[in-house]
């Protein structure tokens, strides 16, 4: 099992919600509902030549350091700073380092090592704290003086606020797209006939 454990469980899902606060503003800010892929401040960073690429560098090693807060091994966060220096290599490449932080991540890389270490040393198996962490935050404290935010039904409403909108954002740029094309096609059909 390893070392003696140091962090409570409510301590360690607590560092690793703050992890993954952090890892989503990193590499996903903007997400796919109900994925984990977006573009984040990494990607945004990325875009300004060598400072962003040297920044970027910094908050990834700064989640490592939280990491390692947690108890992750060092030899296991081996492979997270191995992709946070090929981040900041590729990251001088323009347009190549953008795409590459895009959908290498090393922030959420250095969070899946984090949740593996933890699901093993802690027996944590659940991950809403770290699907919407700031949400997840919030209904915590809601949750303590309120017995309707219990409700695991409200609960789960609440969590996936982000994926419902961003649902809600594609099937009207869906419908907006086809009303366009049908227009669009009408008038074609009106300007030959």
């Amino acid at each position: 099992m390893g070392a003696e454990k140091k962090l409570s469980t409510k301590e360690v899902i607590k560092l690793e919600r703050d992890l993954a606060k952090f890892a989503n503003m990193m590499d996903s800010v903007v997400r796919i509902p109900f994925t984990k892929q977006g573009v984040g401040a990494d990607a945004a960073l990325s875009t300004i030549p060598i400072a962003g690429d040297v920044a970027g560098f910094i908050l990834t090693c700064y989640a490592i350091y939280k990491a390692k807060q947690i108890g992750v091994p060092q030899a296991k966060l081996n492979g997270v700073m191995k992709l946070a220096v090929m981040d900041g290599l590729v990251g001088c490449i323009p347009i190549a380092g953008t795409l590459f932080d895009i959908f290498i991540r090393p922030s959420r890389k250095a969070l899946d090592v984090v949740h593996e270490h933890i699901r093993i040393e802690y027996q944590i198996k659940t991950d809403v704290h770290v699907m919407h962490p700031f949400l997840h935050e919030k209904l915590e404290q809601k949750q303590l003086n309120s017995s309707f935010w219990q409700n695991p039904i409200v609960a789960w409403l609440w969590l996936h606020i982000p994926d419902i909108l961003g649902l809600i954002v594609l099937v009207l740029l869906g419908f907006a797209l086809w009303f366009g094309i049908t227009t669009v096609w009408h008038w074609y059909q009106g300007m030959h006939f």
